[in-house]
């Protein structure tokens, strides 16, 4: 396994617009749309990185937690499906139905998003206030796939938590690790 870092986008950044397939619905869906009363989380993920596969249910757990607190959550995917089929949109549907994803999982078919908001790896969270304003990236808790640490989401939990709030997040913000986005030749 490739183990890439993400790029730690600078906080207080705007988050940038996007509109994207919804993958489920088959309908197209925007950041005005979609964002949440008190925030947003915007997850780059896949259907085949193994450092996502992980994580999945403490990030079903979390989004079922924090959407009832008027934070939204978006997933999105960029990877190059030609190289990597298991990505394309189809198997994004599925994947989601399969796994009760209770959050748009959007298909960046020319990667433009993952570009604009300097995504590196899969997984990678942003979370952003009611102002679109960046107050958090990076990991979600220690575990990784074979390290023996529990998943918790402990680090994603805890920025949500002071941003509902409406405190500062003192915790260090480490990078997340995970496989890197496949871009495109």
């Amino acid at each position: 396994m490739a183990r890439t870092p993400s790029n730690m986008l600078p906080l207080g950044t705007k988050a940038p617009y996007f509109e994207l397939l919804d993958t489920v619905s088959g309908k197209l869906m925007n950041l005005d749309n979609l964002k949440g009363k008190n925030g947003t989380v915007i997850m780059f993920i896949c259907n085949h990185c193994p450092f996502v596969i992980h994580v999945n249910s403490q990030l079903i757990s979390l989004a079922n937690e924090f959407q009832s607190k008027d934070i939204s959550f978006i997933a999105i995917s960029s990877n190059d499906v030609i190289n990597y089929p298991q990505d394309s949109p189809e198997n994004m549907k599925k994947h989601a139905v399969t796994e009760g994803y209770p959050f748009p999982y959007l298909y960046d078919e020319s990667q433009n998003v993952a570009h604009a908001y300097d995504a590196a790896c899969t997984p990678d969270f942003y979370v952003f206030d009611n102002m679109l304003e960046l107050v958090y990236r990076g990991q979600l808790d220690d575990s990784r796939p074979e390290n023996g640490i529990a998943l918790t989401g402990s680090d994603l939990k805890h920025a949500l938590e002071c941003l509902i709030a409406g405190k500062p997040n003192e915790n260090p913000q480490k990078p997340s690790i995970g496989c890197n986005i496949k871009w495109k030749n």
